[in-house]
Parts: structure tokens; sequence; C-alpha cells
């Protein structure tokens, strides 16, 4: 079954610690499943930006401590589809789904709905799984336009193994102008197989 991950990374697949591998790699069904808990976080004067990002598919428009995360992903073709359900301490449900494509030179471009995306660069440095942003990007029709880095930010994501079925990821928005605008980090138990 075609991998996106290992296309991307390709000998540096084998560096990764299992918990990463297996967080990557879909069960028999083509479905993997992970569970954990995460703290989402951002300053006050986001919540009207992250509103609206939100209406277009894209994060998460509200902030929590230990929020209950399960993290469905399905291959389809070539794409990973991520399906990511919050649950919060009051009983609200957010949910922030995307698909990955592969982009140019071992790059991924996630998808928040049909023309929005954020491309990346995941390369291996010791034990940590780490990813780059290298643009947002604006689909029109078949072509690929750059969004400035000042109009969003700056990404970065860590994932590092906690044990043999663990993983810690950490993912942050930085503005060159305002600094710090958006992060979510937790820690998941990986799965490779699930009946949904």
């Amino acid at each position: 079954m075609y991998n996106l991950m290992q296309h991307a990374l390709g000998d540096g697949w084998q560096q990764l610690p299992p918990a990463l591998q297996a967080h990557y790699l879909a069960g028999p069904d083509g479905v993997a499943v992970d569970q954990g808990h995460m703290d989402v976080g951002y300053p006050r004067f986001m919540q009207p930006a992250l509103t609206l990002l939100k209406w277009m598919g894209a994060l998460v428009p509200r902030r929590g401590t230990q929020v209950a995360t399960t993290v469905v992903r399905r291959m389809r073709g070539e794409r990973l589809l991520w399906q990511r359900t919050l649950t919060f301490e009051d009983g609200q449900v957010v949910r922030f789904n995307s698909a990955w494509e592969r982009g140019a030179n071992g790059s991924v471009i996630e998808f928040v709905n049909p023309w929005l995306g954020l491309e990346m660069k995941p390369f291996v440095e010791g034990p940590l799984l780490r990813y780059e942003g290298l643009r947002f990007v604006l689909r029109v029709g078949g072509r690929l336009l750059t969004l400035p880095e000042w109009l969003l930010g700056h990404t970065t994501i860590v994932e590092e193994a906690v044990d043999d079925a663990h993983f810690r990821m950490d993912f942050r928005m930085t503005h060159p102008v305002v600094g710090e605008v958006f992060r979510y980090a937790g820690v998941f138990a990986a799965h490779v197989s699930d009946s949904r």
C-alpha cells in the first residue's frame, strides 16, 4: 500500500522510532487511529481570525487543555485523509479535517479545503520527525499560488516517540511580527487499525 510519509522521507523512514512509523501506517483495512489529549492555545486577539479560518476548514477556534482527541487517517489513492475530533470538557466537539498530497522534492501539502493548503518539508533529526513550513498555497485550477508568510505565519511541527506505542506532537504557527499565533500539542497512542 502507498505510504505518503515513507515516500517523502525516503531512507529517513527507517530511522523513525516504532511509534512514529505506526502513526503513519495504515492497518489492513486502510485505516489508522491515534488517541490522546491535546492542549490548544492562541492569543486572544486571534479569535476572529481563527473563527474565519475554521469556517474555511482550518485549525481549531477554541482554547483548551488536555482535550480528548481522536485522529483517524485513511489512504485514498495517493492522498492521506485526516479526520481530527476534539471533545472539550463541556462536551463541545470540534472537527478539523484535511487531506495530504505529495508535493515537490519530498514535501507534502496539507489541504484544509479544495483550494487552501500548507506545503511542508518533513525530515528526520535524530529521534525527532520535524516539519518545516515552506509556504501556504492557493490552488487555482491546476496551479499553486504562494500566499505571503506575513499573512498567516510560519509553521513548524515536531513529533517525538515517548515509547514504542506513544508519541508527542507539537504544532506551532508563528507570525513574523506578532510572534506565536497558534499552537496545539499533545501525546497520543498510535494505533494501526479501527473499525470506523
